[in-house]
This record gives structure tokens, C-alpha cells and sequence, in this order.
């Protein structure tokens, strides 16, 4: 009888290498967003529908919500951009499944966008950058720096 392998086959590491560059991909910048405060002005160029409008995107207050996620700070990061939270959310969710697919060999998860979807998610951020730019939304609105 042998002893079980305690090292990863070949396969599995050549599975796990496209999980991991994703991973990498988005914690490089991760660390740049939380070495350096979007809250400090002069950093970070200011959102350009917020210049031509002054309203809020559905972006504006991402920098500083990742900001506040990469100290744990959750309640600012959903005061600074409560959407991009549930997106970083879903997002963590589906890479966790698409790293433990490509570690057992298994079938990695999928989100369909189909039509109606697609509909549907434009018109919550729609709903969300309506609803943080009226005065009963005012929490929804990262701060002015």
C-alpha cells in the first residue's frame, strides 16, 4: 500500500492558476486603493459625471467603499457605495465556487445574462443612482472630499 499524495497533482495547480491570476488581478490594485485614502483629496481624479452633473454614479464612492472594506469598516463601505458592496459580495461568492470547481475538478458556477437580467440590473442601478441622489437617499451618498 502507498501513503496518499500530500503534494497537488499537476492538473489540479494548472486548474487553480486562472482563479488565482483573477485574484491576483484584483487584489493588486486592492492594496493600491487601501495604501492610499481616497478620502485624502489629490490622489484620485474626480468622477466626471459628478462634475458635469453634480450627481452621484453608481460608481461614485467605489475608491473610498474599497477603501473602507480593505480596513473592515463595513458600515462606511455601504454608506460610501452600498451597490458596490453587493457586487463585491457576488463576486467573492462566485470566485470562491469557481476556485473550489477548478480544485475538484468540477463544473465552475455561471450567472446567465439574459435579456430580462440584464433589464433587471439596469434598472436597479438606475433605481440606485435616482434614489442616492434625492434628499430621502442623502445615506447612500459618499461624502464630498
Amino acid at each position: 500500500m502507498t501513503a496518499p499524495s500530500t503534494s497537488a497533482s499537476p492538473g489540479a495547480l494548472r486548474r487553480l492558476a486562472r482563479p488565482f491570476a483573477a485574484l491576483g488581478a484584483v487584489a493588486l490594485p486592492t492594496l493600491y486603493v487601501s495604501a492610499v485614502d481616497p478620502n485624502a483629496p489629490g490622489h484620485y481624479p474626480t468622477c466626471p459625471f459628478l462634475q458635469a452633473t453634480g450627481w452621484w454614479c453608481p460608481g461614485c464612492g467605489g475608491l473610498r467603499c474599497v477603501h473602507a472594506l480593505s480596513r473592515g469598516d463595513l458600515t462606511t463601505a455601504c454608506h460610501d457605495n452600498l451597490l458596490a458592496v453587493g457586487l463585491f459580495g457576488v463576486l467573492g461568492v462566485l470566485w470562491l465556487g469557481w476556485f473550489w470547481s477548478s480544485l475538484t475538478g468540477g463544473r465552475a458556477p455561471r450567472i446567465e445574462l439574459n435579456r430580462s437580467r440584464l433589464i433587471g440590473l439596469g434598472l436597479l442601478v438606475l433605481a440606485f443612482t435616482v434614489f442616492r441622489n434625492l434628499p430621502a437617499g442623502a445615506g447612500l451618498a459618499p461624502p464630498l472630499v
